[in-house]
């Protein structure tokens, strides 16, 4: 055998390894949403964004309605919804809790420990639209040519259409880095364009007019001023001023004839010219979530002037610029059919029985872009539907749902190559440990911070809603994973000495929050959920010592240890953590070979609930593991099995990641042919998730971690980081033959510059070592290098990579086990510098042969 590697590695030598380049530049090409009739749905519109600002672009021939959003438009005002009488009331729900009087203890929760409206406590804030800017244009309605596209490679809007030999474009977007929305309005032929644009809003609290929007000599332009709504008996304070400015390209003037003002709407009318731009400013008096004194005319004002002064064409030259600084960094190329000859809604309708590959490419691309476009630096995070919202009272109010989506929101962002994108949902963790902290001290008389399963931009922290669903103290331990996951990205000790206290914080409010339960004197949290779900007999949700609060505890007191070790400090806080993980439950097995989500054995094998919050030890977390802990790999594929694969939009997107984690990739496959499933309901359905024709999500009603959470999981399908060594391809389904990656990234600051198969196996990976240290490289394919490569032994002694060991789980005498049934995988350790890239090329033999890895 050694002669014919000899014979591959010199043929190698010669031909090298085709780059992905080329098919990568093809690929961009494809990279658009494309339609050939209008939105006549708002889950049909198309959405632009820069973070602050975001727009649902409808391409109406007759009518164009761009409905708008910026991001600090909520109702209410400053607030806490602390409840102090609650910690009087802890012990009593506990004594029920621990004589499994579970009905009695959820009814004395309700009652007694969660603030309500009743008792003048509201429920969290809702998100809420500004307005609309409505552009009408009369004899548009019987139109020739129609077509409309959003263009991933520009995040730029287009409508075309033709008229009576005359073609009309519509070119709409918002700068990345800018402050106002940009559209540009054309017709091929001069004096052949003529339109009204109206501003209105659903806000009761509203003054319309037009008039001297800047410092210009003529009266020009719109202007709208308004108040956010009361809610819950907290009025809304939050004031916004939007301004439009409207400039006759041809005659080169701002002049245009308005009408309407005062309440609810002012119109601006352009005649007989051949080309126009709009720019639209929006501002609040929002400072931060403590603080509401800034002059939202005044920043509106100042957006509006810097936009005019730069002019459409250098914004748009700035705004695709900086667009692609995060865009360009990753490519995906699966190939591509004669599927994308079809228009976007019609290719989501056949996806599952077509052969689309390019498809799924598009959807990953489109969630990578939608984070772009609504959570920028410096910004607020990207809510339960990004920035995008056109009702007073969205579902779920469109705030920030901690017990899994606002978490989801964030899945992709280190991963695939958008790590600064990730800063408003740190900056929102720091913010809620400040909130946090006098909600453990009023409410449960703790040290360190606590979040319930909601928050909102005033980062209220105490449990809202009811008890079956809001009861769950544990979200400061899942905000705390992103804290240190992104410092395992970026072995930042300077970043990592900056957010330990927050994650010191989590870790002393549990400390404190845990009590021993009287069976086994395991420390457990309680009260508690399962996310949303309830146990038999009658239903009921509220208990203690479930699987997902172990998983996280488990996980936070670890890293939380680690980080002490790495920066030096707090020994003695460390060594309780120990003491206390120790105290923890284990894990369990259950009698039908399930991974327990209850602290007893009450899971029902046909309970097919939308979270699966047990596998949080799988996926996002690193406990559960093929290699170290194959008994609760295997339980947890049981579950994964019960639960089925049908459910909300956003929980097949986590099933993609789960089966990814369990490297079946044809399976995960199957969960993205079940996502992209095409749906036109705005219903609330818990089981009929899929994806709306503009490609949001479908919970449905829309919500935007489907998106995101299903583009981390494509990516966890072709690169995995996690479990102690860089895995390339280890979940490749079938259908994919040949492809190729570019630019994701790896944990340990490793950049997996290149990735390309064929024939369903890898021809080649090249990687860039940001910050030098050990690179463990797993494939199942046999690797070779220009040096020679060393077999992997032992524990990867990166410690970027390290891993606490997941404790034995307790497993019921009825489970049945079965081996993971992985692939066999080659492992090489290579020493890496920073700034260096290595070339990896797989050898024909496959790691399935009998024969053992050698040292190359």
């Amino acid at each position: 055998m050694k002669p014919f590697r000899t014979l591959i590695l010199s043929l190698f030598a010669l031909l090298g390894v085709v780059s992905c380049q080329t098919q990568a530049q093809e690929e961009d090409n494809n990279l658009k949403l494309w339609y050939d009739r209008p939105a006549s749905k708002w889950v049909e519109a198309l959405p632009i964004g820069n973070g602050r600002l975001g727009a649902m672009v409808f391409g109406t021939p007759g009518t164009e309605r761009l409905q708008l959003n910026e991001e600090t438009v909520w109702a209410g005002q400053p607030n806490n919804n602390n409840y102090a009488e609650a910690k009087q009331h802890l012990p009593e729900v506990r004594r029920l809790l621990f004589e499994h009087k579970w009905k009695e203890a959820m009814t004395f929760v309700d009652e007694k420990i969660f603030p309500s409206t009743k008792k003048g406590f509201n429920q969290g804030m809702p998100y809420q639209p500004v307005g609309d800017l409505n552009i009408t244009f009369e004899g548009h309605d019987s139109v020739q040519n129609y077509y409309r596209e959003l263009d991933l490679n520009t995040a730029i809007a287009t409508t075309r259409y033709t008229i009576d030999g005359v073609e009309y474009t519509r070119e709409c977007f918002t700068p990345i880095g800018g402050t106002v929305i940009a559209m540009r309005i054309t017709a091929s032929k001069r004096n052949k364009l003529t339109f009204k644009a109206e501003l209105s809003s659903p806000h009761k609290n509203v003054l319309c007019g037009y008039g001297s929007n800047m410092d210009f000599k003529t009266e020009s332009g719109l202007n709208m001023r308004g108040v956010t709504g009361d809610h819950e008996g907290l009025e809304g304070k939050v004031r916004f001023a939007a301004l439009v400015e409207i400039i006759d390209n041809q005659r080169k003037w701002h002049r245009t004839n308005s009408g309407g003002g005062g309440l609810g709407s002012a119109y601006s009318v352009v005649t007989n010219t051949n080309s126009a731009t709009i720019f639209i400013s929006i501002a609040t008096n929002f400072v931060d979530y403590k603080t509401l004194d800034g002059d939202e005319y005044q920043k509106a004002k100042d957006y509006l002037g810097e936009a005019v002064a730069k002019g459409y064409d250098q914004l748009k030259k700035e705004h695709i610029a900086n667009y692609q600084r995060y865009f360009n960094r990753v490519s995906l190329d699966l190939g591509t059919t004669d599927s994308i000859k079809k228009p976007t809604d019609q290719r989501i309708l056949e996806f599952a029985k077509a052969n689309d590959p390019q498809l799924a490419a598009l959807y990953f691309q489109f969630g990578r872009y939608l984070l772009i476009s609504s959570s920028q630096p410096g910004g607020q995070p990207a809510t339960l539907q990004g920035i995008w919202n056109d009702m007073l009272s969205p579902p779920w109010d469109s705030k920030y749902t901690t017990n899994i989506n606002a978490e989801m929101n964030y899945w992709h962002a280190e991963n695939t190559n958008l790590a600064e994108l990730h800063e408003p949902f740190i900056k929102m963790v720091k913010e809620v440990a400040q909130t946090g902290a006098a909600t453990a001290e009023t409410m449960y008389g703790a040290r360190g911070w606590v979040m319930h399963h909601n928050t909102d931009i005033w980062r209220v922290t105490a449990p809202v809603d009811y008890a079956f669903p809001g009861m769950w103290p544990s979200g400061e331990a899942w905000f705390s994973e992103h804290l240190w996951e992104r410092y395992l990205y970026n072995g930042d000790k300077t970043y990592l000495a900056d957010v330990y206290p927050t994650m010191k914080g989590a870790a002393q409010f549990l400390l404190d929050f845990m009590v021993e339960e009287p069976e086994n004197h395991y420390l457990v949290i309680a009260p508690s959920n399962s996310p949303e779900n309830g146990f038999p007999p009658d239903g009921t949700s509220n208990s203690y010592g479930v699987a997902m609060d172990i998983e996280l505890t488990f996980e936070l007191f670890s890293n939380v240890i680690k980080a002490s070790e790495i920066l030096g400090i707090d020994q003695a806080f460390a060594d309780s953590l120990k003491v206390a993980r120790d105290k923890l439950p284990p894990l369990k097995i259950g009698q039908h070979s399930q991974l327990q989500e209850w602290f007893y054995d009450w899971d029902n094998p046909n309970d097919h609930h939308r979270h699966v919050s047990p596998l949080y030890a799988l996926y996002p977390s690193y406990m559960i593991s093929p290699y170290r802990t194959p008994e609760l790999f295997d339980a947890a594929r049981n579950f994964l099995n019960y639960r089925g694969d049908p459910a909300t939009g956003w929980s097949m997107g986590w099933k993609v990641c789960l089966w990814a984690r369990f490297q079946d990739g044809n399976r995960a496959y199957k969960l993205i042919t079940d996502q992209l499933k095409l749906s036109d309901s705005q219903l609330t359905d818990f089981k009929g998730g899929g994806t709306y024709p503009n490609m949001f999500d479908a919970h449905p009603p829309f919500q935007i971690d489907g998106n995101f959470g299903c583009t981390a999981g494509i990516a966890e399908m072709l690169m995995q980081s996690h479990d102690g060594a860089v895995h390339i391809l280890p979940a490749l389904p079938d259908v994919w033959e040949k492809g190729c990656m570019k630019g994701l990234r790896a944990r340990g600051g490793f950049l997996i510059e290149d990735i390309e198969w064929e024939d369903r196996r890898l021809k080649s990976v090249k990687i860039k070592s940001a910050i030098g240290g050990n690179l463990r490289l797993r494939s199942s394919w046999a690797l070779t290098a220009a040096n020679p490569l060393q077999v992997a032994v032992g524990t990867n002694p990166n410690p970027l990579f390290a891993l606490p060991e997941t404790p034995n789980p307790q497993i019921s005498e009825k489970a049945t086990l079965k081996e993971p049934g992985v692939k066999p995988v080659y492992e090489y350790d290579i020493a890496t510098e920073a700034g260096k890239e290595y070339e990896f090329k797989s050898l024909i033999e496959s790691a399935a042969s009998t024969a053992e890895p050698e040292n190359q």
